[in-house]
């Protein structure tokens, strides 16, 4: 069964296309992978069928669109945000486009994810709902749980702009056997000069790695690995290797350099460009959609899935965990 290599291979080398491509297939799984943006501005300039080329100048207005409105999104919170004098970090794909990144360019984006110090967050959280933000989880046990024990609050979204807004205070959830330290992720923010700041180059490849393979079951894998490649053409991986030590993301950043180089031909160390025991089922889980766009090998992902919440907890808390879930419905 054909699955999302068809899209690895297009973003790697644009160039290996033919005009008798399975044009169908790549931009529907494009789509589906949130890369579609992405593709277009990779295949910009090459000769390609017209009514493909016409598609992908759309998806590539719309990503300009779309950089602008979080771009725009990322200034209200700041404005916001600015009497309180904290630290606000952009993450992800905002902090990609706010930075000019290769990351950034094409990329899908969101929600606003911004990092603050923990100390802040009930500063913050006042600030934000004073300027026309509004809890999108009203669920006492959701709301309690998040406080308690996740990585961020409960999820804000704009009453006016209708766009969504997640407050970090640090990059993995509490209650993860992985504890990143977030006052060190801080202090080597760099300033834009607009009264936001992104991470390190080094952290944000770190981020990136703990997001996909330490949080999460990879849905949307392809795209965050695909950032991951970008980020490491931008500033490359060693800086990144000595920071992912010093976060105990060691293991994560090792398999996201595996990947990378397998899936995109990443230039990276040789001592990270065979697989180790278990990247071979990442890989299955990454491209798991066929050329529609469909998901498929659902026993993969039930298992990526329930690998998910084992991460996040500890067995106890996570029994006690789907056990109020469903009593609450």
């Amino acid at each position: 069964m054909a699955d999302a290599l068809i899209l690895a291979r297009a973003l790697a080398d644009p160039q290996s296309l033919a005009l008798d491509t399975d044009w169908i297939g790549l931009v529907t799984t494009a789509r589906a992978e949130q890369l579609l943006g992405t593709l277009a501005y990779r295949l910009d300039g090459l000769p390609l069928p017209e009514d493909v080329a016409l598609l992908l100048a759309d998806a590539r207005a719309a990503a300009e669109n779309g950089r602008r409105a979080a771009l725009w999104e990322a200034e209200m919170a700041r404005r916001a945000l600015a009497p309180l004098g904290c630290a606000v970090v952009l993450l992800k794909g905002t902090a990609f486009v706010a930075a000019g990144l290769l990351a950034g360019r094409g990329r899908s984006i969101g929600d606003l994810d911004i990092l603050v110090p923990r100390g802040s967050l009930d500063a913050v959280e006042a600030a934000l709902l004073a300027a026309g933000w509004e809890w999108v989880k009203p669920d006492p046990y959701d709301d309690a749980y998040y406080r308690r024990w996740m990585h961020e609050l409960p999820p804000l979204i704009h009453r006016d702009r209708d766009r969504m807004i997640d407050v970090h205070h640090t990059i993995l959830p509490l209650t993860a056997r992985i504890t990143p330290d977030a006052a060190a992720l801080l202090a080597q923010a760099q300033p834009l000069g607009t009264g936001l700041a992104v991470l390190s180059p080094d952290d944000m490849l770190v981020h990136a790695a703990a997001h996909l393979f330490a949080d999460g079951d990879l849905a949307g894998g392809l795209r965050n690995l695909w950032d991951i490649h970008c980020l490491i053409d931008d500033h490359g991986s060693e800086g990144a290797r000595v920071r992912a030590a010093e976060h105990g993301l060691s293991r994560e950043v090792a398999r996201a350099l595996r990947l990378t180089h397998r899936l995109f031909a990443t230039p990276v160390d040789p001592a990270y460009r065979t697989l180790a025991r278990g990247d071979a089922l990442y890989l299955r889980r990454l491209l798991a959609r066929d050329d529609w766009g469909r998901p498929i090998r659902p026993a993969t992902r039930l298992a990526f899935y329930v690998r998910s919440h084992w991460l996040r907890m500890p067995p106890a808390m996570l029994a006690r965990h789907l056990w109020a879930k469903w009593r609450w419905g």
